[in-house]
């Protein structure tokens, strides 16, 4: 009888514990189950997949379709994606986001293309405001119309009774009428600014544009936005962005999306994961500040500024521009100050880029970088230069080998490519936007849009990279098209590389277990088409921390 009673409790122990080990093996079921896709990871380990579940906003599988089903649950969501294609939710890795956002509330002038135009446009805007009140961005581009630059004569008469200061699409040149100039005291009595210009007329009165150094004088007169029009600026910016399949921008905007974006947070309306940037002559601010950084917002990066741009003449270079004997541009801030600058934000740990687009400016920088690192050792800086557009070719091996970051916006190829020959030379052309041959010397290379000066759209962008196809149709095997990348290069320079510019490579920019669950559906696969036609794709949803922010889906389910 003992001998049973043993037998029996050995039974039914081996029976639990075979129920405490099935239930043990049960995999936690997930939030969000998305399936029947092409998944594009971005990571080397497991590039392809067919469906991926998300607890929260958090990848916790991602495999075939039939592993990823153990993770389905009574309450699990499912999104069949109909075998479309996925990707990493896109990172920009320069935007001005809230300048940008302003921008689409206000005159759009981008594609004006005669004098007429832009003027009427502007003329219409003002019929829509009450008396005081700005028109501003703007971003007009005064070559589609031959190269002339405005004039306050061209608008004063639609714009009496409203100031108007309008940047060109680069953001180194603005142009006001009379109204903004008399606002700011500005006449033609107003002196000269040393690496800046302001354009007079023969009898010396200013025309209404500035260029770089000089734009402060009009510029910093503009009453700040209100809390209002920066909430509605950044919520309109948010929208713009999630239909473009971006999930996470750099922002290097001067007016700063800080404050307002924090206050999205906390009520939590915030679609967009933002890295925020201050000017780099504001280093201190940011060395004395708590950052407490979080994978919605954080903070730490400086931005400076070594030379203008090209389209104003005001990018350095070391030779003259083809078309201005004489003229080479010039560095908009002192080399030793720029150093001191970043030598003193680099002690305090803080994160620096610089803008640097003509060769001497980009060889300024780097020979800078090259300075600070030898003198103050090594360490996990991730300097980054913000365009390096003209590249003297013995400076490209100098990023992978000092370890800088370039910082690049493919679509200004595309745009530029149009009219820079004439500017710079077919010599200098071969090196402008050099994406392949940084990429061939191992550079870290991170795209961006560098919007609103061009549009916010990645696609777009990986359209600009692969094919070179200046916007005026005129360069259909592309404008160097030495310089072409493969989509999946131009794919890891907006998710992968992006995530690694501002420190996160560990939370984003691929799509594997343990990072966020930023994605995006594309309406083609855009690694099997021709790059050319990459341009007629679109974004169906996306998504951020595994909620969707963006559907342009007609079904019910997608």
């Amino acid at each position: 009888m003992p001998h049973i009673k043993t037998t029996l409790y050995l039974k039914i122990a081996f029976i639990l514990l075979l129920s405490t080990l099935i239930s043990c093996s049960k995999v936690k079921t997930a939030d969000l189950i998305v399936t029947n896709a092409v998944i594009w990871t971005g990571n080397e380990n497991q590039k392809t997949a067919q469906a991926m579940a998300i607890d929260a906003d958090t990848i916790v599988a991602i495999g075939t379709i039939e592993e990823i089903n153990k993770y389905k649950g009574k309450k699990t969501k499912i999104v069949d994606a109909y075998g479309k294609f996925i990707t990493p939710g896109f990172i920009d890795s320069h935007v001005h986001l809230l300048q940008g956002g302003n921008s689409l509330l206000n005159v759009e002038l981008r594609d004006a293309k005669t004098p007429e135009e832009f003027a009427k446009r502007i003329g219409d805007y003002a019929k829509t405001l009450q008396a005081g009140e700005w028109i501003l961005e703007g971003n007009w581009d005064h070559t589609l119309w031959g190269g002339t630059l405005p004039t306050k004569e061209w608008i004063d008469k639609y714009t009496m009774d409203n100031p108007v200061v309008v940047y060109r699409l680069d953001g180194h040149m603005v142009f006001a009428n009379s109204a903004a100039m008399k606002f700011a005291g500005i006449d033609k009595n107003t002196a000269d600014i040393k690496d800046g210009v302001i354009v007079r007329d023969k009898e010396g009165n200013p025309t209404g544009i500035f260029k770089t150094n000089a734009m402060p004088l009009i510029v910093d007169k503009i009453p700040e936005l209100t809390r209002k029009q920066k909430e509605a600026a950044l919520a309109a910016a948010m929208k713009y962005f999630a239909s473009n399949g971006v999930t996470s921008v750099h922002d290097l905007d001067s007016l700063s999306s800080y404050k307002t974006a924090k206050r999205f947070k906390k009520k939590g309306d915030l679609t967009l994961r933002i890295y925020s940037s201050r000017p780099l002559d504001k280093w201190i601010e940011l060395a004395n500040a708590d950052l407490k950084n979080n994978k919605w917002l954080k903070r730490g990066l400086l931005k400076g500024f070594v030379d203008g741009s090209l389209g104003s003449h005001t990018a350095a270079f070391i030779d003259n521009y083809s078309d201005n004997v004489g003229d080479k541009g010039f560095l908009i801030t002192n080399p030793a100050t720029l150093s001191e600058w970043i030598t003193s934000a680099d002690q305090a740990n803080l994160n620096i880029t610089v803008h640097a687009i003509g060769d001497r400016a980009v060889q300024s920088i780097l020979s800078g970088y090259d300075k600070i690192i030898k003198k103050t050792g090594t360490k996990d800086r991730r300097f980054r230069v913000e365009h390096a557009q003209h590249i003297v070719a013995s400076d490209i091996p100098k990023f992978a080998e000092l370890g800088i970051i370039a910082s690049m916006q493919p679509y200004h190829a595309i745009d530029d490519g149009r009219w820079a020959e004439k500017v710079i030379g077919a010599e200098r052309m071969k090196t402008t936007y050099a994406f392949k041959s940084l990429l061939d010397a191992k550079t870290k290379v991170s795209f961006g849009s560098d919007w609103p000066v061009a549009p916010g759209s990645a696609l777009l962008g990986i359209y600009a990279a692969t094919t070179r196809r200046t916007l005026d149709g005129k360069n259909p095997n592309g404008w160097n098209p030495e310089q072409k990348i493969t989509v999946e290069q131009a794919l890891t320079a907006y998710t992968k590389s992006g995530a690694y510019a501002s420190f996160d490579e560990k939370t984003k920019g691929t799509l594997e277990v343990g990072k966020l669950a930023d994605f995006v559906i594309l309406s083609q696969d855009i690694t099997k088409i021709d790059p050319v036609k990459i341009k007629e794709v679109y974004v169906v949803k996306t998504y951020v921390g595994g909620k969707k922010v963006y559907d342009r889906s007609k079904k019910k389910n997608y």
